[in-house]
Parts: structure tokens; sequence; C-alpha cells
């Protein structure tokens, strides 16, 4: 444990709040990772005015001071990744392994939108007028309030951050507060790589004091937040009461179809990987496994076998495959849905806490055979390493259940056949599509999101971050 407070960082200053969070490993909970402030409603508010303030010269400078900042700060990342890697392996539960990986592509991200900063695109057309000139061209949106959650603790706050600055927006930044670790690093890296003052502003703390004062702020113009979908909805409603510009990346509840020309070790692997990789804890992962009925007992035997088979132990123990939950909440949350799958009929396999050498939240992978698409485990998204099996008898029935849903983020087919995979792309209801891979597992550089109750507004990542991060604005001039 360290004894210093982490703290916020308002208009260049460290600044200390009213109220003060433990970081705990939900490894080892007897292990406190380190103590840090929360912001209070008016500190919030001072971090959105000094980005009020700070955004004319930030916008001003062009765009190669942006993109040498983000190059320095990509650059300290990476340089970091083990630094880093430790540090949300301990607070959030993700393995070493996966934990350093996620650091090195938030470094990946910074580095691709230094990039970006030099290739803000325009374009230049005639009038339908005689003698007048168009030009379309994009500019930063204004201030951007960014709330992120705690399953990507360095990833997500990257790819919302480094747009954001790299089309010359300034930014205030509420990461979870279950997982503050991370992201003060994060932060201390920005401030270490020469952010100006303003520019960029972290306020820590409870998403119903810090969340809530940045989404009625007078003083920020758009919101970026990626969490559950009942508070993503409530924030909707209170921005547009401002008119904020508003992006939200929310649930999934993702179908893996798996049909009966499919390799077998394949389909087994990706199904594995997209359901209990990172504990289940992606709103990308497989949890509903579609499965035609000629390989379904197959195909059932090598999943039970392989998911029961996964080493769960400490984050930080190199031999570990699945890491804890991320909270003792999160864990209560996931046992109720076990209870409840098999109250509805399904015959479970797994799924129980497990003792650990330490005090930790520790959860056997669950399989959820003989599940239907009716029930509330298939329906409902549990965010924990626990997946329903679901026999179909035809193709025509696996794209059927795999688009019954409320959500709409990833899908993703087992086949080796060219027909099924092109009909399931073009007809999968989902904004991400996966071939014979898992549905969790995305690049950097192309667009993030999804559909109905998974996602709302511009796509994440890539170039298509342009639609959230500026605003067009279109330009007529006389030639006389």
């Amino acid at each position: 444990m360290t004894s210093d407070l982490n703290k916020n960082l308002i208009d260049g200053a460290w600044v200390t709040g009213p109220d003060v969070t433990e970081n705990i490993n939900p490894s080892d909970t007897s292990d406190v990772i380190g103590r840090y402030t929360r912001a209070s409603a008016d500190q919030v508010a001072e971090a959105a005015n000094a980005a009020r303030r700070a955004l004319p010269a930030w916008r001003a400078a062009g765009p190669q001071p942006r993109a040498d900042l983000l190059e320095k700060v990509g650059r300290l990342i990476i340089d970091r990744k083990d630094e880093l890697g430790r540090m949300l392996a301990r607070e959030e539960g993700k393995t070493i392994a996966e934990a350093t990986g996620e650091a090195v592509r938030a470094g990946q991200i910074f580095k691709f939108f230094a990039g970006e900063a030099v290739r803000i695109a325009g374009e230049a057309m005639e009038s339908v007028r005689p003698h007048i000139d168009v030009d379309v061209t994009r500019e930063p949106v204004g201030v951007v309030g960014l709330i992120t959650p705690w399953n990507f603790p360095i990833a997500i706050p990257a790819w919302k951050i480094a747009p954001a600055l790299a089309y010359g927006n300034t930014v205030v930044f509420k990461p979870a507060d279950l997982v503050p670790g991370t992201a003060h690093m994060l932060s201390v890296i920005l401030h270490e790589a020469g952010v100006p003052s303003g520019v960029f502003n972290l306020v820590m703390g409870r998403g119903s004091v810090v969340g809530d004062a940045i989404v009625h702020s007078p003083d920020v113009d758009a919101v970026s937040f990626t969490g559950s979908v009942p508070v993503g909805r409530a924030l909707a409603v209170e921005a547009a009461k401002g008119l904020k510009k508003v992006q939200l990346e929310m649930g999934g509840k993702n179908p893996m179809v798996v049909m009966e020309d499919a390799d077998l070790d394949v389909a087994v692997g990706a199904c594995v990987n997209g359901a209990y990789f990172s504990t289940g804890q992606r709103c990308t992962a497989s949890s509903r496994l579609v499965v035609h009925k000629d390989i379904h007992d197959a195909f059932v035997e090598k999943l039970v076998d392989a998911a029961q088979a996964l080493v769960v132990g400490d984050a930080l123990d190199p031999a570990t495959q699945m890491g804890p939950v991320a909270s003792q909440s999160q864990l209560k949350g996931n046992l109720s849905y076990v209870d409840i799958a098999r109250q509805d009929g399904a015959t479970v396999v797994g799924g129980e806490r497990l003792e650990d050498r330490t005090e930790g939240f520790f959860q056997r992978p669950a399989v959820f055979l003989d599940a239907t698409n009716e029930m509330r485990s298939s329906r409902e998204e549990i965010f924990g390493p626990c997946a329903s099996v679901i026999k179909v008898d035809d193709f025509d029935e696996a794209l059927a259940v795999a688009n019954d849903t409320d959500f709409g983020l990833a899908s993703g087919i087992c086949t080796t056949s060219l027909k099924y995979a092109r009909e399931f792309r073009r007809h999968s209801g989902a904004g991400m599509v996966m071939v014979n891979l898992p549905t969790a597992g995305v690049d950097y550089h192309v667009p993030f999101g999804g559909r109905r109750g998974s996602s709302y507004g511009a796509r994440e990542q890539g170039r298509y971050a342009a639609e959230f991060y500026t605003a067009v604005k279109t330009s007529y001039s006389f030639a006389g």
C-alpha cells in the first residue's frame, strides 16, 4: 500500500478533494493498492471551466503540437507497459498478460491518433451557383466530458482521450471509481508529457457526484460514456436537456453461432476466449453460444472440458488463465444469475465461488446447458464468466436466435462454409461481426460500436472517431 494520496489534476495542478477511496485488489482484498481522492461537484465545475478557458489556445495551436504530444504519450505508455500492466492486474483482476497487453494497446491508440491529428481532412467543391466556392471543414466540438468503466481501465480512456485531444478538444476525464489507479497513472503520463494546463483534467470519484456534475456542466459541450444501459439512458436524457452531443457505449448479449461444418477446435477456442477471458467482463463477450444440433454434443463436451480446465487465480500469477471478478458486488450478481439459470431450467456446470490462497472474488467459469433464448440468463447481460449454450436446428434458426436480443454490439460465427459466413455477415444485427474469431478482441484503428441497446451516437476508434469529436462547418466564398 502507498501512503501518499493520489490527487485529481485540475488546470495543471494536483488537487485534493473532500473524500478519499481505497483501491482494493480483487485477487487479495487485504492488499490496499493506494488511496485516491474524490472530487466534489464544485471541483468538477472548476475543471470544466479550466477546460473552457484552455480551449481557444489548444484549438489554435494546430495539428503538429497535438501530434507531438500524443506521440510522446504513446511512447511513454509503451515504455511503462509493465508498470501499468501490474497496476491494472492488481486493481481490476485481468491476468498480467492481458493487463500488459491492454497497456500496449493504449499506447498504440495514442500513437495512431498522433497521426490522425495531422490528417484532419476536409472537402472543397464547386457550388451550384457560379463564382462561388464551398469548403467543408472539421473543427473541435469543444469541451468533452469522458466517463469510462472499470473493465478496461486504460484502453477505453485512451480511445476517448486520444481522439478528443487530436481533434483539438479539451477534456474533463472521470474514470471508474472502482479502478482509479491505472487512470491516475495515465494522467501522470499526460502531465509529464507536457499537456497544457486545463487541456486535460482528471476528476476521480463516484458517478452520482462527478459524472452527474460533468453531464450538467454548462461548460461541457459533449459527453462520451461507456457503462451500463440504465446509466447510459439516464445520462442521455439529462445531456439532451443541455443540448450536449452524446456518445454511449453500453451492454451486449453477444451470440457466437457454431455451425455443423465448423472446425471444432477453432470453435471451442473462440468460444472459451470470448466467454471467459478477462473473466467475461467485456461488453463484447460471447455470452450466448448458438450451436447446430449436429455438432452440439461434441461441442459441449469439449467446451465444458476446456472451460473447467481454466486456471482461476491471482491475476499477478503468470500461471493464471482467468483472474477474479472485479468486485464483491459484481461477484454477487454473477452468482445470482447462476441460480436464476438453474431455476429457469438450465443445467449449470461450474459457476460457483472458489476459495483461493487469498481472500479474493474468484468464480469458476459457468456453462448453462439446455438453455433457451427466452431465459433471463440468455437475455440479460451478466458481465461475468457465464455462457448459455442454445441448440438450434439449422442456419436460419441460428441467425434468428442470434438477432433476437435487445442488444447489437458483436456477433460471431464459426463455419467453413463461405455461404454461411457471407449470409451471417450480411444479416447479423450487430455492429461488429467475427468469422472464426472470438467476438471479443478488436483492432484499435477501426470503428467500434453497435446498435439498439448497445450503442448510441457516433462510433468510437479509428478515423470514425472524428464523427463525435468534431463539428462540421460549411463555408461559402464568392470569387467575384
